[in-house]
C-alpha cells in the first residue's frame, strides 16, 4: 500500500518527463517516459528509489537493475553507464533521487556506532562497493513515504522536512545498503574515524604520524585520500 501511494504521489506532481523539486534540499521527483540505451554517466553519492519501472546501471562490467523491489545506494563518486531501456509511456519509469549528505551520513554512521558501546573497525576481506542494490524494507519504504507527504504543505516541509530526510539517511544505514554506506560515510571510513578522533583531543596536539597510526594507515595513504576528498565536494546530478 506504502507504494502505492509513493507512486500517486509522484504521478500528482509530475505530469511531463523531467524532475521536480519536494522542496527538501537533495531530494527530487523523477518520470521517464522514453527508452534510453546505457552511457557513459557519473553517479554522485545518492539513492534512487524506483516505485515503477525499472533502471540501469553498468560499473566494471557488472549490470545492476533496480525496480520497485530494490534501490540503488551509490555511497561515492564514480562512473557508470546508466539507462532507462525499458521505460514507455505505458510503464513510465518514476521515482525519487535522494542526495546523500556527507556531513549528516557521517555523523548518523558515528552515532549508530556508539549506540552500540563501540566504533567497529571494518572486518578483514573484501570491502563492500561504492554501489549496492538494497530490497525496499519497511523500514525505508515508510520513511520515504512520510518524507514525500510533506510535499503537500510547505510549511510542514519546511520545519519537518530535515529530521524526515534523516530518519531515511537511518533507513538506508540500517538496510542491506548499511555496509556500503557505512564504509563510505561511517566509523569504518578512514577519513570519518579521523575526524571522530580528532573531535576528542579539540584541546590536545596531535601529529599527522598519530593520525594515521589511528586510521592504520601511512602518512602518505591519509594525505592522498584526504587530498582526494578534497578535490570531489559532493554535488547534485
Amino acid at each position: 500500500m506504502s507504494k502505492q501511494q509513493l507512486q500517486q504521489l509522484i504521478e500528482n506532481r509530475l505530469s511531463e518527463d523531467g524532475m521536480a523539486e519536494t522542496g527538501v534540499k537533495g531530494v527530487q521527483l523523477f518520470k521517464v517516459t522514453n527508452p534510453l540505451r546505457c552511457a557513459p554517466a557519473v553517479y554522485e553519492p545518492t539513492v534512487v528509489a524506483i516505485v515503477s519501472g525499472a533502471k540501469e546501471a553498468i560499473l566494471d562490467g557488472k549490470r545492476y537493475i533496480y525496480d520497485s523491489n530494490l534501490y540503488l545506494c551509490c555511497a561515492m563518486s564514480m562512473p557508470v553507464e546508466a539507462g532507462t531501456p525499458t521505460a514507455s509511456p505505458e510503464t513510465p519509469l518514476l521515482g525519487v533521487y535522494i542526495s546523500l549528505d556527507t556531513k549528516v551520513m557521517t555523523e548518523l554512521s558515528i552515532e549508530m556506532a556508539s549506540a552500540a558501546s563501540a566504533i567497529r573497525h571494518p572486518k578483514k576481506g573484501p570491502l563492500p562497493q561504492g554501489l549496492a542494490l538494497a530490497r525496499w524494507d519497511e523500514t525505508f519504504t515508510e520513511s520515504l513515504l512520510r518524507l514525500l507527504q510533506l510535499g503537500d504543505n510547505p510549511a510542514d516541509t519546511a520545519i519537518l522536512g530535515n529530521s524526515r530526510l534523516r530518519e531515511v539517511y537511518y533507513a538506508i544505514l540500517k538496510g542491506e545498503a548499511g555496509a556500503c554506506a557505512r564504509r563510505a560515510f561511517g566509523v569504518g571510513n578512514e577519513i570519518a574515524r579521523s575526524i571522530e578522533y580528532l573531535s576528542t583531543r579539540l584541546d590536545k596536539p596531535v601529529t599527522i604520524d598519530e593520525l594515521a597510526a589511528q586510521v592504520s594507515m601511512s602518512r602518505a595513504v591519509l594525505h592522498r585520500i584526504s587530498s582526494r576528498r578534497q578535490r570531489c565536494p559532493q554535488s547534485n546530478l
